[in-house]
């Protein structure tokens, strides 16, 4: 019992700890974004709101509100979106570029 205790307070912190993270990366981009032009503003926001959500389910997840296994659907789902917006960007710049 002890053990499962400590394992879940080690957890939470990790948890914690990467939610604090990604709030950094999240703040340190944030700054760069009015500098961009309108379409790369919204594919930012988009990028900054995945990760914003991710940190979110590493706090719920420490706070205990969900689960291990939620907190990996929840983070599985982010990387998947994160990778459809880079694809969808990568479309649009085959499809911008000159020949």
């Amino acid at each position: 019992m002890v053990l499962r205790r400590r394992w879940s307070r080690r957890r939470a912190k990790q948890a914690l700890e990467s939610a604090r993270v990604l709030d950094e990366v999240v703040a340190a981009q944030l700054r760069l974004v009015p500098g961009l032009d309108d379409a790369a503003r919204r594919r930012a926001a988009d990028h900054l709101a995945e990760l914003v959500l991710l940190a979110q389910a590493n706090r719920y997840f420490a706070a205990g509100w969900i689960s291990r296994r939620e907190l990996d659907e929840r983070g599985a789902r982010a990387m998947r979106t994160l990778a459809e917006l880079r694809q969808n960007q990568s479309r649009l710049a085959q499809l911008t570029e000159r020949d």
